[in-house]
């Protein structure tokens, strides 16, 4: 209980530190291993899509949560760094799918709010904080609102206007950060930070992301990679798949991993 607390903690001081967490998302535990490995890496992230797509299902909770939960505890027995888990919108229960979570070692998790009702939103937040409560850590919940990766073609004032009101609403629910997945903008992350003060707001990289030493200035808590970390694996194994078919073979850069 120790070690799961002062894991729990070492993840909220690496989110309300001005450095800007950077975390690549990892999908079991060799993955886990080698970024690990990686000097600098202070935290590591489960996908939950990329977990889904490694066990052949498609993302959008259609895993079975015991087989996520499972998962993810491969990534913690991996490694001695702090581990936050994508646990989705909780696979229906929310408070039960973290304490699950923390049960096998995860300190932190993001928790999709899909644009439900603003108090049942909430409730789902409080439930995640209540359970690490339970569990005597300081669960850090990365409440993610989908405004903007739902906003279709609404005006982009109303969806800048919406996200601020629900992560204020999730923070004052306990949650400490608030991820804001889609193309965020230099004065929309300005936006938030205005609203919620440095340090709250969490972002993912994408092409065409605001560079990570800008995000740094601006006040962002944390950068992670979703799925995109496992894209950039598959690439070099389907660009080696393709050079072994035109009869050439491994990199000149090859180096063992595993």
């Amino acid at each position: 209980m120790t070690e799961l607390r002062d894991q729990a903690q070492r993840l909220l001081d690496l989110h309300t530190a001005a450095p800007l967490l950077k975390v690549v998302n990892v999908w079991d535990a060799i993955s886990a291993r080698v970024v690990t490995d990686v000097p600098g890496v202070e935290a590591l992230a489960s996908a939950s899509h990329s977990i889904a797509a490694a066990y052949g299902y498609e993302d959008g909770e259609n895993i079975p949560v015991d087989l996520m939960v499972e998962a993810v505890g491969r990534i913690v027995a991996a490694t001695h760094l702090p581990v936050t888990a994508d646990l989705e919108a909780g696979y229906g229960d929310p408070g039960e799918t973290a304490r699950k979570a923390i049960a096998v070692g995860v300190v932190g998790a993001n928790l999709e709010d899909q644009m439900k009702p603003l108090p049942e939103a909430v409730r789902a937040v409080e439930a995640v904080v209540r359970a690490g409560e339970q569990a005597g850590i300081r669960f850090v919940l990365n409440a993610r609102t989908d405004a903007f990766v739902r906003a279709g073609d609404r005006p982009h004032a109303d969806v800048l206007a919406d996200a601020i009101e629900r992560g204020r609403a999730f923070l004052e629910a306990g949650a400490p950060v608030v991820f804001v997945p889609g193309k965020v903008s230099e004065s929309d992350i300005e936006a938030f930070v205005d609203a919620w003060g440095p340090q709250k707001l969490t972002l993912i990289g994408a092409p065409g992301s605001v560079p990570l030493a800008r995000m740094a200035e601006l006040g962002v808590a944390r950068v992670s990679f979703g799925p995109f970390s496992q894209s950039v694996a598959l690439m070099a194994l389907q660009d080696l798949t393709r050079d072994v078919v035109a009869d050439g073979g491994l990199p000149a850069d090859f180096r063992v991993l595993n």
